[in-house]
């Protein structure tokens, strides 16, 4: 079973201890478990840049450059496309002396569908700039796969916490105090960072095709537990 997490949480139970328990009777140990999950969330972002001596237009420029692209990937069903900041900043001379205006627009691409987001990429990289990829596990999945991680985690805590009592010959065990951690360990990625100037698409440019890579979810089970004699 393979399994991920991009978030780290922490959960922690605690009982009352029992004040005249001797100490020697207490044993504090740990347990984990981990398992690997494809990554399959796409997060992209497309940027493009222009300027102006007039700044209301530079900003209608912006904004109607974006809204064509928002509108291009209406087409994609699969694909979420939101605007995100956009800002405008003067531009002067040696002499400090106005010259124009110069402003930033910028779109986030979000897929779980990978071939339809490097479709819509390769289109949108006709007008626009792409900054960068990312790849992870969708929050949805990450709960699912986080739950069932969780569950194998106290069990193997359980499981160690009556071995360790046989071994000491105990009647019984109390739990003391536990605490619960899950951390995401993603590995490496292929690099898909670019910074180059934008890329002139032809009508038959081949579409990208990404893979996602995959993350390491590791929970770790630490806590007390009070043998009965």
């Amino acid at each position: 079973m393979k399994m991920l997490i991009l978030a780290s949480c922490l959960l922690a139970v605690s009982l009352p201890a029992l004040a005249e328990t001797p100490v020697q009777n207490r044993i504090d140990f740990q347990t984990e478990v981990e398992a690997v999950a494809p990554n399959d969330l796409l997060t992209a972002n497309l940027s493009l840049e222009s300027s102006n001596k007039n700044p209301t237009v530079l900003a209608r420029e912006l904004t109607q450059k974006i809204n064509d692209a928002l509108k291009l990937g209406l087409a994609y069903k699969t694909v979420k496309l939101t605007s995100g900041n956009q800002q405008t900043w003067p531009i002067y001379s040696d002499k400090n002396k106005l010259e124009s205006w110069r402003g930033r627009a910028e779109i986030r691409l979000e897929s779980q569908d990978f071939k339809a987001a490097g479709e819509l990429i390769s289109q949108l990289q006709g007008s626009l700039q792409l900054n960068g990829l990312n790849f992870s596990v969708a929050p949805a999945t990450r709960r699912e796969l986080e739950n069932q991680l969780i569950e194998q985690a106290v069990q193997a805590f359980r499981l160690r916490a009556d071995r360790i009592r046989l071994a000491w010959n105990a009647k019984s065990y109390k739990l003391v105090q536990m605490n619960l951690g899950t951390a995401n360990q993603p590995s490496p990625q292929p690099l898909y960072n670019m910074r180059a100037a934008k890329m002139e698409m032809t009508a038959d440019a081949p579409a990208a095709e990404y893979s996602g890579g995959e993350s390491r979810l590791n929970v770790q089970v630490s806590g007390s537990i009070e043998l009965a004699p």
